[in-house]
């Protein structure tokens, strides 16, 4: 046996790192501007304004959160329908919403010019973040 494969029967052979990290990493839905959701746990709907691919919030907000869920996941900024808020929500904490229907939400016309077959065609105003 040379010694090639005697030292290659050794090693693992590793996965390419794209491969480990969806292994490993649980699927979450990953949603964009425009997309209508709907938040598992409190079951407001909305339209989803902006995204950061982590939680930029700082410690003192993070840890007031009730769920504190983790911090190393896309979060997105959502225009909550029917009220003036707008939510700070961890995508393992947001579905998609099939509901078809438009949010009332007075931002709305700033961040989106037009609704079209469910969906929010955004702007190019940007999210203050």
């Amino acid at each position: 046996m040379s010694r090639e494969v005697w030292a290659g029967s050794l090693i693992p052979r590793l996965e390419p790192l794209s491969t480990m990290i969806a292994i490993n990493r649980p699927s979450r839905p990953d949603f964009e501007p425009g997309q209508l959701v709907r938040h598992r746990r409190y079951g407001y709907r909305g339209v989803v304004v902006g995204r950061d691919e982590f939680c930029r919030a700082n410690d003192a907000w993070y840890s007031k959160n009730q769920t504190q869920p983790n911090r190393d996941q896309p979060w997105y900024h959502v225009l909550v329908d029917r009220s003036l808020t707008c939510t700070y929500a961890a995508s393992e904490n947001l579905d998609a919403d099939s509901s078809g229907l438009p949010v009332e939400h007075p931002l709305v016309s700033q961040f989106f010019n037009e609704f079209k077959n469910g969906l929010y065609i955004r702007n190019d105003e940007p999210w203050p973040g």
